[in-house]
């Protein structure tokens, strides 16, 4: 039953692997690492998870990573700059991000 429903077009794992990334990288603004992992959690191939992580690119990696920061900047934007810091560094971190990224100097 399972091989018919996917010969039919009905179970797809390429594509639901593709709208998950797409949706967590939208709304919880996570990192390719983090998105395959809980990909390779929810059972897909490693071969799909190449090849999705492999199109968020480095720039797309950063522009997540900027929204993320701007959007836990702005209720603590009355804190010290050093805290500031401290609490997007960790909040970036716990989405995936390297610390490469989060110390370029542009966040």
């Amino acid at each position: 039953m399972l091989y018919r429903l996917t010969e039919q077009g009905h179970i797809n794992d390429e594509e639901f692997a593709r709208a998950w990334s797409e949706l967590r990288q939208r709304t919880k603004k996570l990192s390719r690492r983090v998105i395959a992992g809980e990909l390779r959690s929810k059972g897909i191939s490693s071969e799909i998870i190449e090849i999705l992580t492999l199109e968020i690119d480095d720039d797309r990696e950063r522009a997540l990573a900027l929204e993320l920061a701007a959007r836990k900047f702005r209720p603590i934007s009355h804190l010290d700059p050093k805290l500031i810091r401290s609490r997007i560094q960790g909040a970036l971190l716990r989405r995936g991000f390297s610390s490469s990224i989060i110390n370029e100097g542009k966040l």
